[in-house]
């Protein structure tokens, strides 16, 4: 058991490491991290300190900025659905898991660049326009979080073929 929780939270800092290193803009796994640690660590302490812990590590490096609760909460809504996920793992359910992550990352974290800065006005064309801006990064986003999550949980289950004592209890 204490294997299954090393590589799962090893891959969780990995994903973290990844975001500090040069990379397409908002092709990042942080999306995929959320999600698999909810899905995969069955101590819910630990899906959500480990993936919270990185995101806060990597943004120490990076830099923080005004729109980072908006950015956490999106966080915790995906690792909330990865906690839905658990047993559900199978290929349609983890493809939807990423998409809602993906989208709901798109809206609350737009919302909060509406909110939090002065770029657009605080009118519902205002909002609007935030959203415009935002879709291209959804759409690096998106790929970003269907090819990262698709290696997470793909790579996991591909490994615990192979290392039985990786599954859980």
């Amino acid at each position: 058991m204490k294997l299954r929780v090393g590589v799962i939270v090893g891959i969780v800092l990995a994903a973290a490491l990844f975001r500090v290193l040069p990379h397409p803009a908002n092709v990042t796994p942080i999306a995929a991290m959320a999600l698999f640690a909810g899905a995969h660590l069955e101590d819910r302490r630990l899906a959500w300190l480990v993936p919270f812990a990185a995101l806060l590590v990597s943004d120490l490096v990076l830099g923080l900025h005004q729109t980072l609760p908006f950015v956490y909460l999106a966080f915790g809504l995906t690792v909330l659905i990865g906690t839905w996920l658990g047993t559900r793992r199978r290929a349609g359910a983890i493809l939807g898991a990423s998409l809602m992550s993906s989208t709901l990352f798109y809206l609350v974290t737009n919302f909060g660049a509406w909110l939090a800065h002065d770029m657009y006005p605080r009118t519902a064309d205002g909002l609007m326009a935030a959203y415009a801006a935002g879709v291209p990064f959804f759409r690096n986003g998106l790929f970003g979080d269907l090819f990262f999550t698709a290696l997470f949980f793909g790579g996991f289950y591909l490994a615990q073929r192979r290392l039985p004592q990786l599954r859980a209890a």
